[in-house]
């Protein structure tokens, strides 16, 4: 049973250089195994049947000896007689002392076991350090950037060479035979000695001649499957480092963010890059020659799958999806970049959108999909404009991509009818940047004839020097394709005229739209292991998958930059020269102000001109304010109240006409006239104070958005509520006093009065002469005739004067008989009269008559102030109607009082907030100002502030990026 064991042991040295050799090209020949190994252990041997042992594991992983089929050997028969016994001592001597080999041999194994054994339980007792790795600086795990470890390796002996070094156990073998035949040279037994050594020769050239062809075998097998186990491994391995590095960015990252470190981050490069081109969109919105910095443009026909190609890179469902519809309604430019956190933001918010929760996913599609359609015109289906977009997370490849609307074929119902040219035109606008990447992306599920797009991009880029095709939907086209060999024909581009830096099959899902990103790169991974496509070799391995396709463009994306920028920097700086120049030749006593600037000098002259209001002395508010309200009461003064009671007979019925007629004007009218009238007023030296040039400092660019603040402001002013209410009481109080108090106030309401009746009498001396044409003088001197209408009114004024000179008291209304009187006398002259026109007539002509008696009374009554402080007692002058246009003089001064202290004391101040409130609103409308402020000085001054801030840019990022080299 010991020897059992000791063999046992000298058969697992075998398998341990057996094992190590497996990866070494050629192995250790299996005739140089132990004598005993061999005839026990090895299932070859022709006397032995025993189980051959199991391999371990990690053998089993990266071997395939297991695998091999064993051939049965033939067994060499061996005939056995009787041999007598004979007690010869030397040779049982002899044949004890061949044991001393195996104790020799089994020390030394069971030695070697015991120390590795022991060296294991060791190596678990080591804690295990892996999550303290972070501890460890950078500059360890990038040991291999600066160690040539092949050259140590090179330096190191081979494993051939270390199994050299073992000890020859054939060797062995045969100097234990010679010892073993000088103990039995010439003895009794020497003949069945030798017969057993022939056999054993003959069983041991059989064996030698298995053992090799088993040995090419195994070296062939090898040398098929280690290349597939190592390349397994090596991916593994490689999946686990990008795992780990992935983890430990992240680590680091949240690290800085909650400021372990303590030091200030730097923007990132694509940061920077990003920043170049909205800066760059702004200013070259056409995309003209001047922007020719990099970015990779992402194009295809409709349902393409650019999208999902887009969203595979960003490692989130970020844009709006359709079944068939379009959605991607303009420009979406993604800026890629590494964060701790996956999130979104766009350009022009604060708002974090976190790609981890689907309920941010579904709020940040639902804004793209919303500033798509704000940014889509009336009556078209899609819009150059761009919508920017942030993107950041852990692993994220570096880069800025733009999402183009997809080409169609044909204008659907719905749409637009140039949506088909706008879209190409939008393309093109992209494409035809020479530093831009284009990356293409054709469906491969369809036929590839049916493709718009890869003539659209073979003409923009026909050598392909800057064009990268994806054909995407593989699994489905491996089902539905007939021949496997024409997807590796769109692969290589046969099958188009287009040409391209590389080629890429990737799958984006299995069509449902609510699959995760990890599900459907798993889904992706699992397809490509099983596809013919890689087995057959038609497809190879960096071809495939979205991981590799991200790197590709990435890396391209990286090239084009570095081989660019400056370029592009050179060509700024020659802009920004010529800017200036043109700047010092014409406005040499100007600053550059751009349109931001402008406006902001702009508001604060605003403001100080309505601060000016708040000077307006107290007498210009209140004289302004009383003649603008006479001039819109005075004539429903005149006709509605002051006309109808003079025609009354006595004074009593006067006062009682007036004092009814001046509550009731009061209670409905007065109030709100008077508040109109202070608005008006207080607009109208607002416009004053900002329309009046101000001399030599005068901006007239600045006059069409004064107009336009003014105009909004107005408009959205209102007068406060509770200003009629309080108006309404003191005006009532102040027409219920008739007092008078001296001679002053009397004359000031006979100077009133005279001047209200004579412009009252001028007016109608004016229609007067409108109705009868003009008299002879006019005839005489200036050549005008009366038209037929102007003789019958002339001749029925005749008339009617004629009527008046006989009773100057006639009531202001014609009785129907004094009508007819007229009509016939005129008649009677060959004049055809309508009795309407006769009553037009007669309004006016009695209008004249009143009025000149009335001011004929108002001389009168200059005298009459004593006879009025007696209450006109003793005397036949009656002057109430001085009396009405007192009250109504005085209530003019009381309210224009009462107005002016509402403007100074409060409307002013609202008007204020009001044009702060326009002009903060004016600040945020981009369109209003590039409205507002223009010409060619604000434009050369735009163009001077963003040619000047993209050169700094472009030299802040070039330097960032020669820093990171």
């Amino acid at each position: 049973m010991w020897r059992l064991r000791r063999a046992a042991v000298a058969c697992e040295v075998c398998q341990s250089l057996v094992k190590h050799s497996s990866g070494i090209k050629g192995s250790l020949p299996l005739q140089k195994l132990h004598l005993v190994s061999r005839s026990i252990y090895h299932s070859h041997h022709p006397t032995l049947k025993l189980q051959r042992p199991q391999l371990r594991t990690s053998f089993q992983q990266f071997s395939s000896l297991t695998n091999l089929p064993l051939r049965k050997l033939k067994f060499s028969p061996i005939k056995y007689g009787y041999q007598p016994r004979r007690n010869f001592w030397p040779a049982r001597l002899a044949t004890r002392l061949l044991k001393l080999r195996y104790l020799i041999l089994g020390s030394a194994v069971g030695g070697g076991y015991t120390a590795k054994k022991t060296f294991d339980q060791w190596k678990d007792m080591i804690p295990d350090l892996s999550e303290y790795k972070w501890i460890v600086p950078d500059i360890v795990w990038e040991i291999d950037e600066y160690i040539d470890f092949e050259k140590i390796r090179k330096a190191l002996p081979s494993s051939e060479d270390l199994v050299k070094l073992a000890p020859d156990f054939d060797k062995i073998v045969e100097s234990l035979s010679l010892l073993k035949d000088f103990f039995t040279s010439g003895s009794p037994e020497e003949t069945a000695f030798r017969a057993t050594d022939r056999g054993s020769e003959s069983d041991k050239h059989f064996r030698k001649v298995s053992d090799k062809e088993k040995i090419d075998q195994l070296q062939e097998e090898l040398l098929h499957t280690q290349s597939k186990i190592w390349k397994l491994k090596y991916q593994r391995i490689l999946e686990r480092l990008e795992k780990e590095n992935k983890e430990l960015r992240k680590l680091v990252l949240q690290k800085d963010d909650k400021g372990i470190h303590h030091r200030k981050l730097k923007k990132s490069l694509i940061d920077m890059y990003s920043e170049v081109l909205d800066v760059l969109s702004d200013y070259d919105a056409s995309y003209n020659t001047q922007d020719h910095l990099p970015r990779v443009v992402v194009v295809g026909d409709q349902s393409a799958g650019k999208t999902s190609v887009l969203e595979m890179i960003a490692q989130a469902r970020i844009f709006p999806r359709g079944s068939g519809e379009m959605m991607t309604r303009s420009p979406v430019k993604v800026t890629l970049s590494e964060g701790p956190h996956h999130v979104a933001l766009f350009k022009d918010s604060s708002r974090e959108f976190d790609l981890t929760k689907e309920e941010d996913l579904a709020a940040l599609r639902h804004e793209i999909e919303l500033r798509m359609r704000k940014n889509v015109k009336e009556g078209c289906t899609v819009s150059p404009e761009t919508i920017s977009l942030n993107v950041k997370g852990p692993g994220l490849q570096r880069m800025v991509l733009v999402d183009l609307p997809g080409v169609i074929n044909t204008v659907t119902s719905g749409m637009a009818p140039d949506t088909k040219e706008t879209i190409f035109s939008i393309s093109k606008a992209y494409m035809q940047n020479p530093n831009a990447i284009i990356l293409c992306i054709q469906d491969g599920s369809v036929d590839a004839e049916r493709s718009i797009v890869t003539d659209l991009v073979s003409q923009m880029d026909p050598h392909g020097r800057r064009t990268i095709f994806v054909l995407t939907k593989v699994d489905l086209a491996e089902k539905n394709v007939a021949s496997p060999s024409r997807i590796q024909q769109i692969i290589e581009g046969k099958l188009f005229p287009m040409k391209a830096l590389g080629y890429f099959a990737v799958v984006t899902g299995k069509g449902n739209s609510s699959e995760s990103i990890e599900a459907i790169r798993e889904y992706e991974e699992e397809f490509f292991q099983n596809s013919k496509l890689l087995k057959t070799s038609m497809l190879k391995a960096h071809q495939v998958t979205t991981r590799n396709l991200s790197l590709a463009v990435s890396d391209c994306f990286w090239k084009m930059v570095r081989e660019s920028v400056e370029q592009q920097a050179d060509s700024f700086k020659a802009t920004r020269f010529n800017l200036e120049t043109e700047w010092k030749n014409n406005y040499p006593r100007l600053r550059e102000l751009d349109r931001n600037e402008l406006f902001e000098k702009a508001k604060n002259e605003i403001l100080d001109e309505v601060i000016s209001l708040s000077q307006v002395t107290p007498k210009h508010w209140e004289e302004i304010l009383q003649q603008s309200l006479w001039e819109r009461v005075s004539t429903h003064v005149i006709e509605n109240i002051y006309l109808p009671a003079a025609q009354t007979m006595n004074s009593g019925t006067f006062n009682t006409t007036v004092d009814i007629k001046l509550k009731q004007w009061t209670d409905k009218q007065l109030p709100n006239k008077a508040v109109e009238v202070a608005w008006e007023t207080l607009q109208e030296e607002f416009s004053r104070f900002m329309t009046e040039p101000k001399g030599k400092e005068h901006d007239d660019i600045f006059d069409k958005l004064k107009e336009a603040v003014k105009e909004e402001s107005i408009k959205r002013h209102k007068w406060n509520d509770f200003a009629e209410d309080s108006l309404r009481v003191i005006q009532h109080n102040a027409l219920e006093d008739r007092s008078i108090s001296d001679k002053q106030q009397w004359d000031a309401a006979i100077y009133f009065m005279e001047e209200a009746l004579q412009a009252r009498l001028k007016d109608t001396e004016n229609a007067i002469e409108n109705m009868v044409g003009p008299d002879w003088k006019k005839r005489w001197l200036y050549w005008k005739n009366r038209t037929q209408e102007q003789c019958v009114h002339n001749e029925t004024k005749n008339e009617l004067e004629k009527m008046l000179k006989c009773n100057e008291e006639h009531p202001a209304y014609l009785a129907s008989d004094e009508i007819t009187t007229v009509r016939k006398n005129l008649e009677s002259r060959g004049v055809e009269v309508d009795p309407s026109l006769i009553k037009d007539t007669w309004h006016q002509v009695y209008r004249r008559h009143f009025l000149k008696t009335a001011l004929n009374h108002c001389n009168l009554c200059r005298r009459g102030f004593y006879y009025y402080q007696r209450h006109f007692v003793d005397s036949e002058l009656e002057c109430n109607d001085v009396v009405l246009f007192w009250r109504i003089q005085r209530m003019l001064a009381i309210t224009a009082n009462t107005l002016r202290q509402q403007l100074t004391n409060t409307e002013v101040r609202r008007l204020e907030k009001n044009v702060k409130e326009v002009l903060e609103d004016f600040a945020e409308d981009g369109e209003k100002k590039i409205k507002l402020l223009t010409g060619k000085r604000v434009q050369l001054a735009e163009d001077l502030k963003k040619v000047r801030e993209i050169q700094e840019k472009l030299d802040a990022f070039i330097e960032a990026l020669h820093q990171e080299k």
